[in-house]
């Protein structure tokens, strides 16, 4: 305990102490002055009458003001609107210092920000933070003349309001210009960027082309061709994308490109032909009563008409004669030869080019011939 005597020069008492110097960071102190007011006090001494008064006995300061100010609340403390504010300041002074809130300079709304001051600490505590509790908080601890202060910036942030007149402002190839406006709210916080994103008429699902793209017209490119797209834009800041997005009011259609198709120039080929034949009738021998067929190719274009003959007369028609053309092969059936089948067969092709003929020696043969034959068969198997 110090005993300050009496000043006459000043007709009141005096305080020696040295005041600390101020931090270059953070919190400050600082030693009031001494006004007449304080001498009403009850630091002041009461007198006897017009004699001398007696020495005055003041409580030390032990330890001086001095505010702990945590590092993350030495930049802007950022909130999203409905979170929570609780803040805890530690102190120190003894005996116990006086802490006073202020924002902006101003008193606190106790309706909307508690304050709980304790022996060493501080706190500030916001239920449901709104963006009108932004501001500049300032906290002051004050101990007889001397004063320590600590200033926290709180900035409440919500998501930005969706950009404005989204359109569709030029459609080529596989690519589509888009156009839009800021929002007019930004959610009280800087834009981090736009959100730009796509969806085609079939299958209506939306895919990012962009993220956090710092202008206000873009293009879009590498669109499928024969596909319909609509496209959105989202608002982005340190809350997130903004809740809703304009969607353009025009499709942009994707078309095809017309194909034009050149052929080199040839020279045409004429496959025209006047019938040839390529493998001519046999001459043969039958028996009477079993069927003999005869053969012959023909080639020709256009295909050709077959005409058959029997010693030079058109046999089509006759029931005993069966004639089929297929892939220019030429057969005719005799069916049941007797007698007086034998003779000269001829197969005739006739096209507008031209026509051919070809010739055949056909000889109808006894039972008794027969006979022999079978015999000499035998005989050439038995000598073997």
């Amino acid at each position: 305990m110090k005993i300050f005597p009496w000043s006459p020069a000043s007709g009141w008492p005096s305080m020696e102490a040295a005041t600390a110097p101020e931090a270059a960071l953070g919190p400050t102190l600082k030693e009031k002055e001494a006004s007449p007011a304080d001498a009403d006090g009850p630091q002041a001494s009461p007198r006897r009458g017009a004699g001398s008064p007696l020495p005055q006995l003041l409580p030390p300061i032990e330890e001086h003001p001095k505010i702990w100010l945590p590092r993350a609340l030495r930049q802007t403390y950022i909130r999203k609107v409905g979170d929570t504010v609780n803040l805890l300041i530690p102190f120190q002074g003894k005996p116990k210092p006086q802490a006073i809130w202020t924002r902006d300079g101003c008193a606190l709304d106790t309706s909307r920000v508690s304050v709980r001051n304790g022996e060493r600490d501080s706190i500030l505590f916001i239920r449901e933070a709104q963006r009108a509790d932004s501001g500049r908080y300032q906290l002051s601890v004050r101990l007889g003349g001397l004063e320590a202060t600590a200033t926290i910036d709180i900035l409440v942030i919500e998501r930005p309001g969706p950009p404005q007149s989204i359109k569709l402002v030029d459609v080529w190839g596989s690519s589509a210009t888009l156009e839009w406006t800021p929002p007019q709210d930004m959610g009280n916080a800087a834009l981090l960027g736009y959100t730009v994103q796509k969806a085609d008429t079939k299958s209506g699902l939306w895919f990012s082309v962009l993220e956090r793209y710092h202008r206000t017209t873009c293009t879009v490119s590498n669109l499928i061709v024969g596909n319909s797209y609509a496209f959105r834009v989202f608002a982005e800041n340190q809350c997130g994308l903004s809740e809703n997005a304009p969607v353009t009011a025009d499709l942009a259609h994707i078309q095809k490109a017309a194909t034009v198709y050149k052929t080199e120039g040839f020279a045409q080929r004429d496959f025209s032909e006047a019938p040839k034949f390529t493998q001519p009738l046999a001459d043969c021998t039958t028996v009477i009563g079993y069927d003999t067929q005869l053969f012959c190719c023909v080639r020709a274009s256009p295909k050709p008409k077959i005409i058959w003959l029997k010693n030079k007369m058109d046999i089509q028609g006759n029931p005993k004669y069966r004639a089929l053309t297929h892939l220019g092969i030429c057969s005719l059936e005799i069916r049941k030869p007797g007698p007086f089948d034998g003779g000269i067969y001829t197969c005739k092709a006739v096209n507008p080019l031209g026509e051919a003929s070809v010739d055949c020696r056909v000889d109808v043969k006894g039972s008794l011939w027969r006979d022999c034959v079978l015999k000499k068969l035998q005989h050439s198997v038995c000598l073997d």
